[in-house]
C-alpha cells in the first residue's frame, strides 16, 4: 500500500496532504493572512510563516488521515516554479523528512500538479486533454498526453489572467486577494456594462497587459468625472471585467480545439474557481459537444493533494530524487 506525503509551498499556502493508494485521505491548508494590508505577497513574510506553520499543518494532515508517520513511504514536494524563499521551506522539510525516515523523495512541478488534480475525482479526463491552466502567474494551454507528457501550447506574453483580476481589483479599492472579490461582485452585475478591449495576439498566446492598462485608464477617466463611480457601478465595473478576461481565455481555448481535434478539455489554476470561467466552459461544451472537466474548489487553489496525487504517480514509476536536489523559482512543465 502506497502512502504518500505530499507538501505544498510555492507561494502563500502552506499544505499538507496525505495520498493513499491514489485516494485523498486528507488536505489540509494554512492560509497567510499577513500579506492583507500590503496589497499582495510578501516573499519574505511568506516564506516565515511557512517556517511557523508546516509542522502543525502536516501534523494535522497526517492525523486526519488516520495514520502514523511511519507508515509513509515518500515524501512529494513542490519544487517550482514559485517563490524562491517559500519554496526552500517546503523543499526542506521534505528533504529532512524523508531522511529521518528513510524514504525516498519525489519532485513535484506545480503546474502539473493543477493539470493532475483532475486524476482526485472521478470523472478522470482521458489523454490526449486540453488543460487551461490559469493562475495568479501563469496562463497556458497544455496538450495533455499523458501523466507527465504534457506540451505547452500557447502562453501568455506578459501577464497572467489571475494577475489581471488582482490588478483589477487593486484599481477598484478592494482589499487582497481581490479576484475572488471581482467573481462576487460580477455575480449581481451587467457582463455587458462597459466594453473592454480584447487584445489580438496571433496563435494561442495570451497577453493581459493592454487589458490591464484600457482598465486603469478607463477607471480614472470615469472617477474624474463622477467621483463615486465606482462605488455606485462596482458590480457593473467587475462583471464586464470578468467578461472580457473569460472571452479572451475561452476564445484561445476554441482556437486551441480546432487546431488539436482534441474533444476532451479541463481547466486548472486558481482562476479556474472563477464561476464566471467555470459557467463559460460549460457552456462551451455543451454548445460544442466537447467533454469538459473541472476540478473541485478547494483543488483549484494551491494545495498538497495536488502534489500528492502527483507524487503518487511518480511513486508506481519509481521517478525520485536524492538529497541534494534544490528548488526552483522558475521551471517550465
Amino acid at each position: 500500500m502506497s502512502v504518500i506525503l505530499g507538501i505544498e509551498s510555492s507561494c502563500d499556502e502552506t499544505s499538507a496532504a496525505i495520498c493513499i493508494e491514489g485516494n485523498i485521505a486528507s488536505n489540509m491548508i494554512a492560509n497567510q493572512t499577513v500579506h492583507e494590508k500590503f496589497g499582495g505577497v510578501v516573499p519574505e513574510l511568506a516564506s516565515r510563516a511557512h517556517q511557523q506553520n508546516i509542522i502543525p499543518t502536516v501534523e494535522q494532515a497526517i492525523k486526519q488521515a488516520g495514520i502514523q508517520k511511519a507508515t509513509i513511504e515518500a515524501v512529494a514536494f513542490t519544487r517550482g516554479p514559485g517563490l524562491l524563499g517559500s519554496l526552500l521551506v517546503g523543499t526542506s522539510f521534505a528533504k529532512s523528512f524523508a531522511l529521518a525516515l528513510g524514504i525516498p523523495l519525489i519532485e513535484v512541478n506545480h503546474m502539473q500538479a493543477h493539470i493532475l488534480a483532475h486524476f482526485i475525482d472521478d470523472a478522470k479526463p482521458d489523454f490526449p486533454f486540453l488543460c487551461l491552466t490559469v493562475s495568479g502567474g501563469h496562463t497556458q494551454i497544455v496538450l495533455v498526453k499523458d501523466y507527465f507528457k504534457m506540451e505547452v501550447i500557447g502562453q501568455t506574453m506578459d501577464d497572467a489572467a489571475g494577475e489581471a483580476f488582482d490588478k483589477t481589483a487593486k484599481i477598484l479599492g478592494l482589499p487582497y486577494p481581490g479576484g475572488p472579490l471581482i467573481d462576487r461582485y460580477a455575480q449581481s452585475g451587467n457582463p455587458l456594462a462597459y466594453s473592454f478591449p480584447e487584445p489580438q495576439i496571433p496563435g494561442l498566446n495570451f497577453s493581459f497587459s493592454g487589458l490591464k492598462t484600457a482598465i486603469l485608464y478607463f477607471i480614472k477617466q470615469k472617477v474624474a468625472e463622477q467621483p463615486h463611480f465606482v462605488s455606485e457601478n462596482l458590480s457593473d465595473i467587475c462583471a464586464s471585467v470578468q467578461h472580457r478576461i473569460v472571452s479572451i481565455l475561452l476564445n484561445k481555448l476554441r482556437k486551441a480545439v480546432l487546431q488539436t481535434g482534441v474533444n476532451s478539455i479541463a481547466i486548472a489554476g486558481g482562476v479556474s474557481a472563477n464561476s464566471g470561467l467555470r459557467n463559460a466552459l460549460l457552456e462551451f461544451g455543451e454548445k460544442n459537444n466537447k467533454q469538459v472537466f473541472i476540478p473541485r474548489f478547494e483543488y483549484c487553489t494551491d494545495n498538497a493533494a495536488m502534489i500528492a496525487i502527483a507524487g503518487y504517480f511518480k511513486f508506481l514509476a519509481r521517478d525520485f530524487v536524492g538529497q541534494d536536489i534544490a528548488p526552483l523559482a522558475r521551471w517550465s512543465i
